[in-house]
């Protein structure tokens, strides 16, 4: 499959696209722990255990090709978190850099999860270097050409404007952290500012930045992270956000299940993408896995996962 073209319809519609194709609104985190890859594929990079940095690196790439084989006729978006890749020095930006390129090739957005937000000047380099391009000379390069990212909103809206502007320029999106699914999300998130809590005054912010970006379908290209380990929220997020995609992280390993993420969605069936990452990736070593399949079963209880998620999903859409 040919690569995604540079020039293409507003986000939005691209994920909606994306979503219809595969029948599916799972999300694939590409969070590489490297101790939890079957040993079948670092036996392979032997040899490059005096460098272990490049050993490291060259394992997680070959375990997120593998994945996003066996993922990408389930699910149209992956989404790797930048820190499991700067772990391992410029090495692990490497296979960052490589596992987009790759994901891209075979027909997936790329949602590259890097929460970057800073003074105007310093968010501007992060956003061409994730989802713009660099001059240099005469010659314009896409450092990492992700689809989306993940933005801090917490410097105010002249640290998102630059991702705002670079995200219309180049059709590409970006999710503001909203309600996020840590445990202790709330000592911030959650304080009373003016009569409401805080998140909802960011929740208020990302709609009206989502003005200026809406897809043909309705959707703004400026989602929102919505955690699913707060489902007692989504509905007051949903209302205040009703054209913002939700990107939905806590599914699975975190503990939430597709109950706690139906009011994620529209009347429409749309709305959202959720997350899973620990749950898919190493569905092995779970024990309902583990016992099916083993660790040299490892594809078939990453597929199946992939596939059980989708239903679960699938089931609480159509309801």
């Amino acid at each position: 499959m040919d690569e995604v073209p540079a020039v293409r319809e507003n986000f939005a519609d691209q994920l909606i696209a994306a979503i219809k194709r595969k029948n599916s609104c799972v999300v694939v985190g590409l969070d590489p722990h490297f101790k939890l890859i079957p040993d079948a594929i670092k036996q392979k990079f032997s040899t490059f255990q005096r460098q272990n940095l490049e050993y490291a690196a060259r394992i997680i790439l070959e375990f997120n090709l593998q994945v996003i084989d066996l993922i990408a006729p389930l699910a149209g978006v992956v989404k790797p978190q930048i820190a499991f890749y700067e772990l391992y020095g410029w090495w692990g930006i490497w296979a960052y850099a490589e596992t987009i390129k790759y994901a891209r090739q075979k027909g997936l957005l790329v949602i590259g999860d890097v929460k970057r937000g800073d003074v105007p000047s310093t968010a501007e380099a992060y956003a061409d270097a994730h989802i713009g391009e660099v001059h240099i000379d005469n010659i314009v390069e896409t450092p990492f050409a992700a689809d989306a990212v993940t933005v801090n909103p917490y410097l105010g809206a002249d640290s998102l404007l630059p991702f705002l502007q670079t995200a219309k320029k180049q059709n590409k999106g970006i999710f503001v952290l909203v309600k996020t699914s840590n445990p202790g999300s709330g000592e911030f998130q959650d304080l009373m500012c003016g009569g409401k809590k805080l998140h909802e005054t960011i929740a208020e912010k990302t709609h009206a930045w989502g003005k200026d970006l809406m897809g043909k379908q309705g959707y703004s290209a400026v989602g929102a992270v919505v955690g699913a380990t707060f489902s007692h929220e989504i509905s007051t997020l949903r209302k205040i956000m009703p054209a913002a995609y939700f990107l939905v992280p806590g599914y699975g390993a975190q503990g939430a299940t597709a109950k706690d993420i139906a009011h994620c969605f529209n009347p429409d069936g749309l709305g959202a993408i959720i997350n899973a990452s620990r749950s898919i990736l190493y569905a092995y070593t779970f024990s309902h896995w583990r016992e099916k399949y083993g660790v040299k079963g490892w594809k078939d209880a990453t597929r199946e996962a992939v596939l059980k998620m989708n239903e679960e999903i699938r089931k609480i859409v159509i309801n």
